[in-house]
């Protein structure tokens, strides 16, 4: 049960909920879900996500222990990004809330154009 004290700014809950607030940050966690990949084929498998947008996702998802990065020195040297084990635990919540969308997402878009009338 919640109360009105759980969502202060300080609490976890409302970290969770910044974490998943932006639109790329649970993309790019589900699209790497199936382990590493280097930053060109994470934007082509995302599509719609310039590489600077891409690079400031991974930061802070990197900075939030959610991914890693790994660099390799061969030639031509590259890095990939995986998701951490406290990343992959993101994956149900994502996974529940793009199940969620699929079934009421017209619901959303219906309520969004009767309110645009």
């Amino acid at each position: 049960m919640t109360t009105d004290q759980d969502f202060l700014a300080d609490c976890r809950a409302r970290l969770a909920f910044d974490l998943l607030a932006n639109t790329w940050n649970a993309v790019v966690v589900w699209a790497l879900r199936h382990g590493p990949e280097r930053p060109g084929e994470l934007r082509d498998r995302i599509g719609g996500i310039s590489p600077k947008v891409l690079t400031e996702t991974l930061r802070r998802l990197q900075f939030n222990g959610l991914v890693e990065r790994r660099a390799y020195a061969g030639s031509p040297p590259h890095v990939e990004y995986s998701l951490t084990e406290l990343g992959r635990t993101l994956l149900e919540p994502v996974e529940a809330f793009g199940a969620w969308a699929f079934r009421y997402g017209d619901d959303v878009m219906a309520a969004r154009e009767r309110a645009g009338e």
